[in-house]
């Protein structure tokens, strides 16, 4: 679909423009929850727990927002090249690391209830 010699049609273009924008909404949402848990949650199992829970979402998050700014910059040369998408690799990163905080909150949880 064109909309002109040389130029793909627009829906592409914005439907790509909110993909990113749900991904800058996620990595906000994971930096807000880290700043959360960081600021009413400051020892969980240990001392240092909250704080660690907190910025390992603030890392997820900023990670989020640059692999989908990076996935959007793919996916305007494919479409501004009429090629197929690149392969989201970006989703695989996302989910390893929430695995990761979550383990850890896993492990901090069970330490704060055998500590009590």
């Amino acid at each position: 679909m064109s909309d002109g010699p040389g130029h793909p049609d627009y829906r592409f273009t914005l439907a790509n423009e909110r993909t990113l924008l749900a991904w800058l909404r996620t990595g906000l949402a994971l930096v807000a929850g880290g700043v959360a848990v960081a600021s009413y949650v400051p020892r969980l199992g240990v001392p240092w727990g909250g704080g660690a829970v907190g910025l390992a979402l603030v890392a997820t998050g900023l990670g989020t927002a640059l692999a989908g700014h990076a996935r959007w910059r793919r996916n305007e040369r494919a479409i501004a090249a009429d090629r197929p998408l690149p392969a989201a690799r970006t989703v695989t990163g996302l989910v390893a690391a929430l695995t990761v905080v979550v383990l850890l909150v896993a492990v901090l949880l069970v330490l704060d209830v055998a500590g009590r």
